[in-house]
């Protein structure tokens, strides 16, 4: 297997991480917490009966974070970052440069951070350029293979291979145009060549080398540098055997060339779209010579493997490969730890799922069977099919009605009555708003009180008039605070929501949301997705409420504010059943309601967030126009049953846009937020040439890091967004929701926010 959630059964790291980050705890404590749930990892891996163990999947923050620091890519604004009485190699000086790389200082931007391929993970983006001198540092992967040594276990480290690190980097600002990371390869190889051999040298028989970039489509050049690559590293004789990996889809054109090298070893994707990596392996005559590691186990989704023909799968890959070993498709970071903590799931529903705790069990099952046979392994391949016999004939995956009410939608559904000129200026007559208006993303801080009163609400210490007074009081602070800051359109702050997706999902049929079913987002940052098992309907109002609520505070627009269909497919574990197409129809309709009742509420600005558009792109281009017709169709379909004097926001964060942008248009949103800040507004000119007609709020406060932007700073980054989109369509905002920031930071943060905003509009006139 390719790796383990990091996060410990009771989330333990994200506790010591913010303990660490909150001064109450040093350097010495965060590191033993760190071994402790390594070890507690690798016992559990053991008896679980796996064969071999992986190593050096375990982060305090983020695995290309470490593979950057691993190989000295660190930006000179972060070495300098650790505090004067840190000393140089010490443990307290590691931890404040990697965690300045991470989340910034006050002084000093962070890297910045995009999706982790197609999946809801984020990764630091490193950064590099003709200057940057790479230097090996592998004691991370030593300290822990030594660690699983004292267990008795000889680990399989994985590090993040050099082809996908270069290519997962972005240039340094002082890079210089048309700087390509890649070009650093030769560099960068014999650190590589050091690190592994001092892999070797301590006893590691393999080295996994992780290739995901190799599962997207690639020009000839990286193709050649990945043989290039390859064909250098297995050249020393002082190394481990290598097994290179790739995951999330099929290989392509990568197949033949790593089939090609002298690598002992590739770990393949054989689930969902990555089935196509069978035949392809088949026509290149398989593997001879080199051990095949078969992820036929999906390690994305929660649903329960089909054995029966995973165990097909493997034994037509018997035939293609000297050794085949049974896995994951990828890590299981992506997965929660454990079904045995869901007490409160229908014990039948819980048959059909499978954590990552349940996936090694799968694992392990099927490799008894292909040394054993399946009569070995009978009762569990008997109760496997049992339960997925239970799910398919099960009430809740099929409501007549939501079918029937999808089947009827037609094109008219998805479009606005009004072209977006006639929109406009029904929009600002209704609204009439100053130049550059001022606006949120959503949430505002969710504070330890409303966590509080969540967990007294779900305990029974709070009852529902209660926990609804203590939020009302909330959302009153929080119009209050907007007010008196001066923003021009409010939002409610949303302290009623535990999840921007899960909040939904409680009040939509078709969802079950686990009470322990933690993953990770990014960081300390962890998120339940809900499971979407069945049909989907909205059986009453979900934000309405709210909403009046809010609005009776203020004279100012408030607005309505939703998550769309399909990131409330992407950020859950999404049925496998049916076309993610159906889905998002279900989803979209139950939307469609629910604006339609915000707007009779007197809603005037709808915002229906999509942040998950550009992440579930698929990672092949000939995937991606059917995906991105589904998707805008589904959007639309949510959004385009209101009058054109109503205003229809979108936001998108973290993520890449430039190969999405016509898809963006698509949607027809009147105005739509993006992140912007740690990218010094490089949306803005992508936008502008492609001619965007919409209207678009940049963020200009980056809420990833802890450092609140200055009025001067934010004044910068608006003129540079004014260089490329007119004043007209241009919104300020920041880059992302509140929800995980503290009020010391957002207050002074938005009212830099709104005099910049004022100090720029002055010079409009």
């Amino acid at each position: 297997m390719h790796g383990y959630p990091r996060q410990g059964p009771g989330r333990e790291l994200k506790r010591a991480v913010e303990q660490h980050w909150a001064g109450r705890t040093g350097a010495t404590e965060l590191l033993a917490t760190a071994a402790g749930l390594r070890r507690q990892v690798w016992r559990t891996l053991a008896a679980a009966g796996l064969d071999e163990v992986p190593g050096n999947h375990f982060s305090l923050y983020d695995h290309v974070l470490d593979a950057a620091w691993m190989v000295g890519a660190i930006p000179p604004r972060h070495a300098a970052a650790a505090p004067p009485f840190a000393e140089p190699g010490s443990p307290e000086h590691h931890l404040a440069v990697y965690f300045a790389m991470a989340r910034g200082t006050a002084e000093v931007a962070p890297l910045e951070m995009t999706k982790w391929f197609d999946t809801n993970y984020h990764y630091l983006v490193p950064e590099l350029g003709p200057g940057t001198v790479f230097r090996a540092d592998p004691g991370k992967p030593l300290t822990e293979f030594a660690e699983a040594r004292l267990l008795g276990l000889t680990t399989r480290p994985v590090l993040l291979g050099p082809v996908s690190l270069l290519l997962l980097a972005k240039p340094a600002a002082d890079a210089g145009p048309g700087f390509e990371p890649l070009t650093l390869l030769d560099r960068l190889l014999p650190v590589y060549a050091e690190i592994l051999a001092a892999l070797h040298a301590v006893g590691a028989e393999w080295v996994q080398l992780d290739e995901p970039v190799l599962a997207q489509d690639q020009p000839p050049a990286v193709l050649n540098a990945t043989a290039r690559a390859y064909r250098d590293l297995t050249a020393a004789t002082d190394r481990p055997r290598l097994l290179v990996a790739s995951y999330f889809g099929e290989l392509g054109d990568a197949l033949p060339v790593l089939a090609r090298s002298r690598v002992e070893g590739l770990a393949l994707d054989f689930t969902g779209p990555a089935a196509a990596n069978l035949p392809a392996l088949a026509s290149l005559g398989g593997l001879p010579g080199k051990r095949l590691v078969a992820g036929v186990v999906d390690g994305r989704n929660v649903w329960a493997a089909d054995l029966e023909k995973a165990l097909a799968t493997l034994a037509t890959l018997l035939g293609l490969a000297d050794r085949v070993d049974v896995a994951p498709s990828c890590s299981l970071l992506h997965v929660p730890l454990d079904t045995a903590a869901e007490r409160d799931l229908d014990p039948q529903v819980l048959r059909w799922l499978a954590f990552a705790r349940q996936k090694v069990d799968e694992t392990v099952v099927l490799a008894r069977a292909l040394r054993e046979g399946t009569e070995a392994v009978a009762p569990q391949l008997a109760a496997n099919r049992a339960a997925r016999a239970s799910r398919a004939g099960s009430a809740l995956t099929r409501d007549p009605a939501v079918r029937a009410r999808a089947a009827g939608v037609t094109p008219a559904d998805t479009r606005r009555a009004a072209r977006y000129a006639e929109r406009a200026e029904a929009q600002r007559a209704r609204l009439a708003l100053p130049p550059l208006p001022t606006t949120t993303i959503g949430s505002f801080p969710q504070t330890d009180a409303l966590r509080a009163a969540r967990a007294d609400l779900r305990a029974g210490r709070l009852d529902a008039a209660g926990y609804r007074e203590r939020i009302t009081a909330e959302v009153r602070e929080v119009i209050s605070f907007q007010e008196k800051a001066g923003l021009d359109v409010l939002v409610h702050g949303e302290p009623e929501r535990n999840d921007m997706v899960q909040y939904f999902a409680e009040q939509l049929t078709g969802f079950l949301a686990t009470r322990h079913g933690w993953v990770q987002s990014y960081g300390t940052r962890y998120v339940r997705p809900p499971v979407l098992a069945g049909d989907v309907a909205r059986p009453a109002p979900m934000t309405v409420d709210w909403y009046r609520s809010a609005a009776a505070l203020t004279d100012r627009p408030v607005k309505g504010m939703l998550t769309g269909p399909v990131t409330m497919l992407a950020w859950s574990f999404v049925r496998d059943d049916q076309p993610l197409a159906d889905t998002a129809r279900q989803v979209a309709l139950a939307l469609r309601d629910e604006v339609a009742d915000l707007e009779a509420a007197g809603a005037a600005v709808v915002q229906v967030d999509e942040p998950a558009l550009r992440e579930t792109l698929p990672l092949r281009r000939a995937g991606h126009a059917d995906y991105l017709a589904w998707a805008t169709e589904a959007f639309r379909l949510a959004t385009s049953g209101v009058r054109a004097d109503t205003q229809v926001h979108t936001h998108m964060c973290y993520a890449e846009f430039g190969d999405i942008l016509r898809a963006i248009e698509e949607l027809d949103a009147d105005v739509i937020s993006l992140e912007a800040a740690r990218s010094g507004m490089a949306v803005t000119a992508e936008l502008s040439a492609a001619g965007y007609p919409l209207a678009v709020g940049p963020g200009v406060y980056d809420i990833h890091a802890p450092r609140v932007p200055g009025t001067a700073e934010t004044v910068a980054l608006l003129r540079k967004a004014l260089r490329h989109l007119p004043a007209e369509r241009l919104w300020v905002n920041p880059d992302c929701g509140l929800k995980t920031r503290a009020w010391a930071e957002v207050r002074p943060a938005l009212e830099h926010l709104v005099a910049a905003a004022r100090e720029v509009r002055a010079t409009l006139r």
